[in-house]
Formats: structure tokens, sequence, C-alpha cells
């Protein structure tokens, strides 16, 4: 995987983020809106690239949904070099010294509050636009909360109006997370979006990080 660090090196607060190569064409636009939005924070991005988004990135396999590339169970591995080999690379000192989040945009935005569920070691979760819909995740979540501090949800107000029957459910997905999470006693916020799962990613994204960042954390 292929890291991408915005913003100091060794800053006390370290943003992560699962990319493609798509994706990575806007971080840039990205860092630059959450430093926007919060000027005072020392914080830096790090975009980590995957080899194979429907692999990488998914806890357990699963047939497709669009095209004929099925989803792979490579999440546990990808977590696994995340906090064994990555994050330590670019935490100041040691992972325990940094506040670290972790965020993501559509599969990564599943993957990121997956690795939530999975361990302590993020403070805050950012999922932007996430596949939610993806088969079996809802019920995982409720039986596996977060182990975090916050949880920011977002969703385009178009998303759920496709023909595909298995992507139609993200928004009652994700209305479901959002209610299981807050429900858990974890803060948690979810925000509507204008547009369909394609407008603004940069945007979107920059907006969950920025509102983990402002919190008044206790």
């Amino acid at each position: 995987m292929d890291t991408h660090l915005y913003g100091k090196p060794g800053s006390p607060t370290l943003l992560v983020q699962m990319v493609d190569d798509h994706d990575l064409g806007l971080i840039e636009s990205e860092y630059g809106k959450i430093v926007s939005s919060c000027p005072v924070k020392d914080f830096s991005l790090l975009a980590v690239k995957v080899d194979d988004w429907n692999h990488d990135l998914s806890p357990w396999t699963a047939p497709p949904v669009f095209g004929s590339t099925p989803f792979g169970d490579g999440a546990s591995h990808t977590l696994s070099v995340l906090i064994d080999d990555i994050i330590p690379s670019f935490s100041s000192d040691s992972s325990d010294r940094t506040d670290l989040y972790i965020g993501g945009y559509s599969l990564a935005g599943l993957f990121a509050l997956w690795a939530a569920c999975n361990c302590s070691l993020f403070k805050g979760v950012a999922a932007a636009s996430p596949s939610v819909w993806f088969p079996g995740f809802v019920d995982y979540c409720k039986a596996n909360p977060p182990q975090t501090g916050a949880v920011y949800l977002s969703l385009g107000d178009k998303e759920e109006k496709t023909r595909n029957p298995v992507m139609a459910a993200v928004g009652e997905s994700v209305k479901r997370i959002y209610s299981d999470i807050s429900s858990a006693g974890i803060p948690c916020t979810f925000e509507w979006n204008e547009g369909n799962h394609f407008r603004d990613p940069d945007l979107r994204m920059a907006k969950g990080f920025s509102w983990l960042l402002n919190r008044e954390w206790v």
C-alpha cells in the first residue's frame, strides 16, 4: 500500500484515510478544506492507497452488486498492516501519543466503521457516503459497536434512488446504524448532503473530519 502524507510529519493528530487513484486526485483539495475549517488544529492527513479496492476494504466475501467483480475479505489484513506497520511510521513517537482518526468514502467509509468495530485505536470515525448496504454489515455493527469516541455519518440525498435493489437500501441502512451507535452511548451525527454518491467527495470527507476535530471532547 502506498502512502501520501499531507501536513507536517509528527503532528499530534493524524487523520487516516484509505483511498484509490480517484480519491488521490482530490485529497489535496480535501486537506485544504479541513485546514480552512480547523485553522488552529495541528494535524496531518495520511492517505493510504489500497491495491485492490473491493478486496482490501471488504470485511467478508460478498457477490458483486454492480459489474462482475465480487467483494473479498481483505479488511482484516489491511487493518493489521495499518496498525502494525503504517501508522507507527507516521505517528509522533508512538501511536499512544497521537490522536488517531480514521475516515473514508464509499467502501473506504465502510472499512473505517468496521475498523472501529474491531479495535479501540481511533478516537473518531468519519464515514462519508459509506457502503453500509454491504450484506450483513448493519447487524454486524449493532452486535459489535464501534470502539471509538465519536462517529460522523453522511449520505447524499439521491444515493438511495437507484435501480440496484442492494444499493437502494443504503438510506435505511445508514439510519439504522446511526440509531444503533447512538443507542450504544457513542456520540454520533448523521448529515444529509445534496446529490448522488459521486458528488463532492472531497467536501463530504472534509466535513466529516472537521466535525471530529472541532468537537469538544470530554
